[in-house]
């Protein structure tokens, strides 16, 4: 639990692929819930001419990075999916810096409620910043092609990504919210706005 005093701190996890970014938007849109979001921060920690980004290059070479000087996110995936060692030397550079922008952004906002979206909430261990944890859910089926049209990305590839985190089976054993996204658009969203009633029912 968060010692923040916001009222309530939503973590929005899942498996990659599984709509994380529809919810997240829904929230931001509609809701007007203030929005932190993982993966943005952990862009921030490999800019040009970042320590972090010059590690990686150190430790991989030239080929991760772009003639502008960004990471080759194609090349280092290609790299550290397959291998959980490089995987996880990778985290242990990014999660840090992550954890620490979100803690410093939590720490500023007024708003009583916040949505930190973190695809990896469980296994950076990072549920401590929340006080509710909700998972997005589909069948691994859909995640593949999901994954493959979104990024272009073979089936052996696509599922590299998946096995690289823990299954959604557990996530969704140790979430307070599921949100079934096997469906449409439409469900998601109304189970969204479902869960949300009940929290201001809850904790208004």
């Amino acid at each position: 639990m968060s010692e923040s005093i916001l009222k309530r701190i939503i973590g929005l996890t899942g498996g990659i692929g599984t709509g994380k970014t529809t919810v997240s938007n829904y929230f931001a849109d509609t809701y007007q819930l203030p929005i932190l979001d993982a993966d943005i921060y952990a862009r921030e920690a490999v800019q040009p001419g970042s320590p972090i980004l010059n590690r990686i290059i150190t430790r991989y070479g030239s080929d991760v990075q772009l003639p502008d000087g960004t990471l080759n996110r194609k090349r280092l995936g290609e790299i550290v999916f397959p291998n959980p060692g490089e995987r996880q030397w990778l985290e242990q550079q990014i999660h840090p810096y992550v954890r620490d922008r979100i803690k410093s952004q939590l720490n500023t906002s007024e708003s009583p409620t916040v949505v930190l979206v973190i695809p990896l909430l469980f296994e950076a261990n990072m549920t401590d910043l929340v006080t509710e944890i909700w998972v997005v859910s589909c069948p691994q089926e859909q995640q593949i092609q999901r994954i493959r049209e979104r990024d272009r990305l073979s089936v052996e590839q696509a599922q590299s990504r998946l096995d690289s985190q823990l299954p959604l089976a557990e996530k969704v054993a140790r979430a307070d919210v599921v949100l079934d996204n096997s469906y449409t658009r439409d469900s998601l969203l109304q189970q969204v706005d479902r869960a949300l009633g009940h929290y201001t029912n809850t904790y208004t």
